[in-house]
């Protein structure tokens, strides 16, 4: 982006989602939207993420100028949404799970043009397979509290990578936005 271009306005508060668009030279600010995922719950997760995102690209572009980026990422495995831990118990029953099986990582982007209110939204899906993994590599996984606070109760881009055999599709999916779909839907949005 040039300095022509539009403000980026990022609505999420996800650190991850912040050092990817700063790894990729894309200048933004953050402005969290408070959105009430619960409503949310119980739907298909693709059809979920892609409502969570443009929900919180709507919420945030309210009071700015520019364009506003919403995503929500979840981790779904066998047609269940894996949410964050509630504590180490939980961590380790869903990381038992993924032991040794492929699951999606599903993201859902919107771009939202304050100036016209224009939308345009992409659904990333990746899929991450898990080597066999024993209950005690489990335990010490979680000991380091990484998977506290992810979805899923990894993070491929930590120690959590040693869990997995293999992704298919868009590694930074996985942590938590597809790069190249948001730098598209930001050119696109330009060139209009």
């Amino acid at each position: 982006m040039g300095n022509t271009a539009p403000k980026l306005i990022l609505a999420s508060a996800s650190p991850r989602r912040r050092e990817i668009l700063t790894e990729g030279g894309i200048p933004h600010k953050v402005l969290p939207a408070n959105v009430d995922e619960s409503v949310f719950e119980g739907l298909e997760p693709r059809l979920m993420v892609q409502l969570l995102a443009a929900a919180k690209a709507a919420e945030a572009a309210k009071g700015c100028a520019g364009l506003v980026l919403g995503a929500d990422t979840v981790v779904v495995l066998s047609g269940t949404v894996m949410g964050k831990p509630g504590d180490a118990e939980e961590a380790f029953s869903m990381l038992s799970a993924l032991s040794g099986k492929t699951h999606s990582v599903y993201t859902g982007v919107a771009l939202l043009r304050t100036s016209d209110g224009k939308m345009k939204t992409h659904l990333e899906e990746t899929k991450v397979t898990f080597r066999a993994l024993s209950a005690d590599e489990i335990r010490a996984y979680i000991e380091t509290g990484e998977p506290m606070d992810k979805a899923g109760a990894y993070g491929i881009q930590g120690k959590g990578g040693a869990l997995v055999e293999k992704t298919e599709g868009d590694f930074l999916n996985v942590v938590g936005l597809p790069l190249a779909a948001v730098d598209r839907l930001i050119r696109e949005m330009q060139e209009e």
